[in-house]
């Protein structure tokens, strides 16, 4: 339960030795970094599968629920952000006030979310592209496409197997080379591509909104079935739950802290202003797609905004949104693993792992060696796993974060009233305590075994914690 001084944070963040990252980032880069995670994979999917399974049209009020849990938990991330600029988001500050425990636990969880999610986006990209590629009559051998556990039919009709998902694991490499290349230079790839897909969301919008049929609204809450979370009010609210996954991009904005210029800040203006262009973004975008179509027609589809852009009398508006996806899927992987690996960094700098992932690159001042180790497990994973549903696996590892860092504002205003913070959360008590309460609401109405695989994930975490981490760690004398 030993908990690390905010002093000896500072002093970290401080540090502009060859040794610590690189400070390059501005708000702009802040705010694209945040936009570059949240506008992605769950706005081309799971805005889909929330409407066709859960909410029906009032899939919009799904996404106004989730961003206000968002908005609660968003003013805690932008006082503890301000406040200690480190990398290592809610695991920083876990440490600085819940103790060591929980914090390698948020630690922990984190490197899981952005581990799985960009494997699993990665997967999805070579789909993606497969079927881009296509359109140009240029075809990808199957077995170089599908892991060794996907089947295809051959020319004969035998049933054949996979052999590697290369596209996936090319692009997971690709990426990675970027990152280590510098933050600076990632970022400005990352704002190109938010340019270019926002501007695709933004044509979608117009060439949809004079297509909209307002039958399809109707009714805008549809009937529960019966089954609690399909439809009706409950269905909302599990929808909430589902699309929370794509408001991880704040969070991902805050492990980026150490590299950002004058954090105290630029870091508030960062996680905010990503979260109010995408709730803006997503609620509008949600109401076009459900007014094209109805929300029974997005019912096990994997692509419902093509479904919705068939309504229309512009074909050519497919191909661009599968570019705004592949493009889009790009974005989401930099962002995932710039923010697994500056967990990592900062887990390693506290000595609960070991030294490879607190080494800076000489030149490029990033953790090259812990980006390597992540591309190499990542990649394993994209070329030979086939790909899972992992939006509610996502989400429920994001809203505990959520949970621990509004926990954290309330300890740390009552343990150290008088510490430097350049940016407050307004009306403590009621904002941290509300944005617990949304949270771990959502978190109860997402399924049972995404609770299960929470509790496995961690239990092997804690095992590595008590045999590793706790008699490394740089608050206690080394052990002989």
């Amino acid at each position: 339960m030993r908990i690390k001084p905010i002093e000896l944070l500072l002093k970290e963040s401080a540090d502009e030795s060859e040794h610590s990252l690189k400070r390059s980032l501005g708000p702009v880069n802040l705010i694209l970094i945040g936009i570059g995670i949240i506008i992605g994979a769950g706005l081309f999917s799971l805005t889909g599968i929330a409407a066709g399974q859960h909410s029906g049209p009032a899939v919009t009020i799904s996404f106004v629920i989730a961003a206000l849990g968002c908005t609660f938990a968003a003013l805690c991330y932008a006082e503890f952000s301000a406040m200690i600029p480190v990398a290592g988001s809610a695991y920083t500050y876990s440490y600085a006030t819940m103790g060591e425990l929980f914090a390698w636990i948020i630690g922990w969880d984190l490197v899981l979310e952005y581990s799985v999610g960009a494997a699993t986006v990665a997967i999805s990209w070579s789909q993606y592209l497969t079927k881009f590629l296509s359109w140009f009559d240029l075809y990808l051998p199957p077995q170089l496409t599908l892991s060794p556990f996907e089947t295809f039919k051959g020319a004969n009709g035998q049933l054949l197997h996979g052999f590697i998902n290369l596209p996936a694991a090319l692009i997971v490499v690709l990426v990675t080379g970027i990152i280590i290349r510098g933050t600076k230079g990632s970022a400005l790839v990352n704002a190109l591509i938010v340019t270019l897909k926002v501007g695709v969301v933004l044509v979608f919008i117009a060439v949809g909104w004079s297509h909209i049929d307002p039958q399809n609204y109707h009714p805008y809450i549809p009937q529960n079935t019966g089954v609690w979370g399909e439809y009706g009010w409950s269905g909302v609210l599990r929808g909430a739950g589902l699309v929370f996954f794509v408001f991880i991009g704040f969070d991902a904005v805050s492990t980026a802290a150490q590299e950002a210029k004058n954090p105290q800040r630029n870091m508030p203006i960062g996680i905010i202003g990503s979260l109010v262009v995408c709730t803006i973004l997503f609620v509008i975008f949600a109401h076009v797609m459900t007014g094209l179509a109805n929300y029974k027609d997005f019912i096990g589809s994997g692509a419902p905004v093509a479904i919705a852009i068939e309504r229309t009398h512009y074909p050519w508006l497919s191909k661009a949104v599968v570019l705004a996806i592949l493009i889009g899927y790009t974005s989401v992987i930099l962002v995932d693993l710039l923010g697994q690996s500056r967990v990592f960094f900062s887990m390693s700098k506290d000595g609960l792992l070991p030294k490879v992932f607190s080494d800076v690159h000489q030149r490029f001042r990033t953790p090259w060696k812990s980006n390597i180790v992540l591309c190499v497990f990542i990649t394993l994973f994209a070329a030979f796993v086939p790909i899972r549903v992992v939006g509610e696996m996502t989400s429920i590892g994001t809203l505990l974060a959520f949970v621990m860092v509004c926990a954290g504002v309330l300890i740390l205003r009552k343990r150290q009233p008088d510490v430097s913070r350049p940016f407050k959360t307004p009306w403590v008590p009621v904002v941290p305590i509300l944005g617990i309460l949304t949270c771990l609401a959502m978190m109860t109405f997402l399924p049972g075994d995404t609770w299960l695989r929470l509790i496995i994930w961690l239990g092997l975490g804690l095992v590595i914690y008590f045999v590793y981490g706790r008699k490394h760690s740089k608050l206690v004398a080394p052990v002989e």
